[in-house]
């Protein structure tokens, strides 16, 4: 028997044939003419090896073969229909816009490219991606996914902790060689810093020592900045010391352009947070984004569980 001569249509043509009993009401139903239905049902019995319908001049009935393979047939079809009703609905289900905000720099420099990556393997769903450090209304501003720095009070959305961002103090090399790398945190008082002006608390440093004692140090400079990638840069371009993520000069200490200052020290972590519309989060398109970009964060160099 030739696999290619057991075909879908020609099951569902005998089914036919059975429920109906008739091959002209057949060909009337599915618009073929008599002699295409008569030519599936009997290529469809010489596949099989035999004989599904015992035909009288009034009737066609099902011979004890022919009822067994009608079960089968119904089971079969069934399946296939099933198969195809949930690719249709996995199809719209991931079809539509997901609108996600996060923070700036960490959007610019990591989560970028893992929506990129979401959307190759979910070609339906269009992202609107938003970057800002401001906090916004997910509701007001139709928001389903936010990603956040920080603590977080707006217990109306869900919450998925991500983990804690870790924090270094970092110069460049040609910084450290001109004001001398510092070995304690006092030395740090009349060192020129970069700043992040909008970050509550950042006129001070809270520095861990190895033994657990912290020490507060004034933190100040010429340059405030408001954004982390403009920090980066100061970094980079040797105008001064300061705080930053460990994701947003990650290369930079590997790659020798940074240094750690004061490696033995540790400040407090940052948690990120992903906040999602609970009126969204049912969507599969919404839940499927949560997820991937989840799971993706977590394996940025620098964020801890």
């Amino acid at each position: 028997m030739e696999q290619s001569d057991v075909s879908l249509d020609r099951m569902r043509t005998f089914v036919r044939i059975a429920e109906r009993g008739s091959l002209a009401a057949v060909a009337r139903e599915t618009g073929a003419g008599q002699s295409t239905i008569t030519r599936h049902l009997r290529a469809l019995e010489e596949a099989l090896g035999a004989s599904l319908l015992t035909r009288t001049t009034r009737r066609m009935a099902l011979t004890e073969e022919g009822t067994r393979y009608y079960a089968h047939c119904l089971q079969i079809l069934c399946l296939v229909e099933q198969a195809s009703q949930e690719m249709r609905q996995t199809r719209q289900a991931t079809a539509g816009t997901v609108r996600i905000s996060c923070t700036a720099a960490l959007g610019v420099l990591r989560v970028s490219r893992m929506i990129f990556a979401f959307q190759d393997r979910n070609p339906g769903i269009r992202v609107e991606f938003s970057l800002t450090d401001e906090r916004v209304d997910l509701v007001r501003e139709g928001v389903d996914i936010a990603i956040r720095l920080g603590p977080l009070t707006d217990s109306s959305m869900k919450l998925r902790a991500l983990g804690d961002s870790e924090r270094v103090l970092v110069a460049s090399p040609d910084w450290l060689r001109r004001n001398g790398p510092p070995s304690r945190p006092e030395d740090l008082r009349d060192l020129e810093g970069v700043r992040l002006s909008r970050v509550q608390g950042s006129d001070r440093l809270v520095l861990e020592s190895p033994r657990g004692k912290h020490h507060i140090v004034p933190f100040n400079g010429r340059l405030n900045v408001d954004h982390g990638l403009a920090a980066r840069e100061a970094f980079l371009a040797g105008r001064g010391f300061g705080p930053a993520h460990r994701w947003l000069v990650e290369d930079g200490l590997r790659d020798g352009r940074l240094e750690r200052v004061l490696p033995s020290y540790r400040l407090s972590p940052s948690p990120l947070s992903m906040l999602i519309a609970p009126e969204r989060a049912g969507l599969t398109r919404v839940r499927l984004c949560a997820g991937f970009l989840g799971d993706a964060i977590a394996t940025i160099p620098g964020i801890g569980r």
